[in-house]
């Protein structure tokens, strides 16, 4: 179990799951749930058997006390049935399912998903969260967002070109890296 953040704005909230194999083959389950405001990866966890309950469980960790968004977006998998919606309901979530067959439908995290699921080899599931956590860091401070003005979910202050010289900044493993103006 991972919280990554504490921010929970009142109007939303993103569900989606992520699975990698591992060199066993043993298919490792991430969920994570995000904040559709600033994009923020609020909660995640990883199982080897993701069920109702646990996921459940997960939205819970994600919004401890009264945190809990207005609205869920989730897609169609067989683990939110029947114990996963009376718990969101409880919380007095309501739910917002995608469409058959339709990623489109809540590309914020289809689009984290996809960047750890196509640039991420995993050891075990020690390393899986280890690798997610990293990613979390640098997604929050670095990863910018056309709907955001360009800025990461955690803002940034602009540098003035007389800050001195560009650098990159190696993060999670050097798999992506971070640009900052170094002071001369």
């Amino acid at each position: 179990m991972e919280d990554v953040s504490h921010e929970s704005p009142r109007n939303s909230g993103i569900d989606g799951f992520l699975h990698r194999a591992d060199p066993n083959s043993r298919v490792l389950f991430v969920v994570i749930v995000l904040s559709h405001v600033r994009r923020r990866i609020v909660h995640f966890n990883i199982t080897e058997h993701p069920t109702a309950e646990w996921t459940a469980q997960q939205v819970l960790e994600a919004f401890p006390d009264d945190t809990a968004p207005k609205w869920l977006h989730r897609d169609r998998d067989s683990t939110y049935s029947g114990v996963f919606r009376r718990r969101v309901a409880g919380m007095g979530i309501a739910e917002v399912v995608s469409a058959p067959a339709s990623p489109w439908q809540n590309p914020y995290a289809e689009r984290v998903i996809g960047s750890i699921r196509h640039h991420v080899i995993v050891l075990n599931q020690a390393h899986l969260r280890r690798v997610v956590t990293l990613y979390s860091r640098y997604y929050h401070r670095s990863r910018t967002h056309l709907g955001l003005d360009k800025d990461a979910p955690d803002p940034r202050p602009v540098s003035r070109p007389s800050a001195g010289p560009i650098i990159a900044i190696p993060e999670v493993g050097g798999l992506h890296h971070r640009y900052e103006r170094q002071a001369a």
